[in-house]
């Protein structure tokens, strides 16, 4: 059985999900939401956003992180702060020798839902179906455990983390 940390970064609204992987079995943990002060500055944004990142991983000891890739949207300071975001979700658990995973949202969406076109509701409805449990306060959290959930079907496929016999 392995922890898995799943995170869908934003500087807004971070979401995050613990879920445990034992094969093909899944078992939800925990989810939930960061949240950053708008009204901060960017620096004192990401400064919360990776002091609640060290207090999940010291939480919930995760051995394995995967974090969605960003898209690309017309607007490129909002483009610009996702990614500054994303940096950090990459580094906090890297940082603690957690190895990182990342995934785009069209084979999150694939692997939860069957379709890389699947939105966010249908995303949502997968998810509560794969992890009884899950509260899904926000959106972010549903992408945050499907992120999760995408990367225990990818190890659990590709066998390459299990433990010779």
């Amino acid at each position: 059985m392995i922890r898995l940390l799943g995170i869908d970064p934003g500087l807004r609204f971070t979401g995050w999900g613990i879920v445990e992987s034992d094969g093909s079995r899944l078992r939800h943990i925990a989810d939930g939401v960061i949240s950053t002060d708008s009204t901060e500055n960017v620096p004192l944004r990401l400064k919360a956003l990776d002091d609640a990142l060290a207090e999940l991983l010291e939480n919930f000891q995760p051995a394995e992180a995967a974090v969605e890739e960003t898209y690309v949207n017309r607007d490129a300071t909002a483009t610009l702060k996702l990614g500054y975001a994303r940096g950090v979700a990459l580094l906090a658990p890297a940082r603690r020798n957690i190895p990182v995973f990342e995934y785009g949202a069209k084979t999150v969406k694939l692997s939860v839902v069957g379709t890389g076109n699947a939105d966010k509701s249908q995303v949502s409805l997968m998810v509560r179906r794969l992890l009884p449990g899950a509260t899904l306060k926000r959106a972010d959290a549903a992408d945050a455990l499907a992120v999760a959930i995408c990367h225990a079907h990818r190890r659990a496929s590709l066998n390459i983390w299990k433990k010779p016999a």
